[in-house]
Parts: structure tokens; C-alpha cells; sequence
């Protein structure tokens, strides 16, 4: 298995749903643009929101097993996959990388 490379490609904010539907949270998404995480195959990597990860774990554990191609053609990069976790009111867009380092 290879390790993944996680980068917060953007993160939305949508205060209106927010506003409108959302109880109050005390530590909402903390995430930012720009931050990397290295997952060692299928481990969620420290301090990574567990919600994000139920969304992506699957492309990464493709990714780290050595899929490619996700989607047919849809990644330029066949070894990368460009997944968003499922907040609706926060949502995170996270470019995954297959490195072609092994897992530890």
C-alpha cells in the first residue's frame, strides 16, 4: 500500500443555511485551505475530522491500494482524486495523491 496525500483544496461557507437550519455549534469545521495531511493507507491521519474522513476513506484506501483512473478520465492526474466531505453547510474540497512512498 502507498500513502496519500490529503491537501484542503477549498472550503465554502454557506451562512445562510447555517443561519436558517443549523443548531448552534461550539468547534464547527476547523480545517483551512492549503493545510496537508499524509494518510498511511487506509489510517485516518491525526487531528483529521472524522466526518471528512467517512466521506473520503473509501478514494483513499482506492488510491493507496493502487487504483487509478477513479471515475473513468475524470482526474488528469490518473493517481488523484478530487473528493468533498458531506457538510452541507461547510463544505471541504480535498485533492487526494497517491505518493509513491509505502505505508509505514
Amino acid at each position: 500500500m502507498k500513502k496519500v496525500k490529503i491537501t484542503v483544496m477549498r472550503k465554502a461557507c454557506y451562512t445562510d443555511l447555517i443561519e436558517k437550519y443549523e443548531n448552534p455549534l461550539e468547534h464547527p469545521c476547523s480545517v483551512e485551505q492549503g493545510e496537508v495531511y499524509i494518510a498511511n493507507g487506509w489510517n485516518r491521519p491525526d487531528d483529521f475530522c472524522q466526518s471528512a474522513w467517512d466521506s473520503i476513506s473509501p478514494f483513499v484506501l482506492a488510491l493507496s491500494s493502487g487504483g487509478e483512473d477513479i471515475y473513468d478520465g475524470w482526474m488528469k492526474d490518473k493517481k488523484s482524486a478530487m473528493i468533498s466531505c458531506n457538510d452541507g453547510f461547510r463544505p471541504v474540497s480535498f485533492l487526494l495523491e497517491t505518493m509513491d512512498e509505502d505505508v509505514d
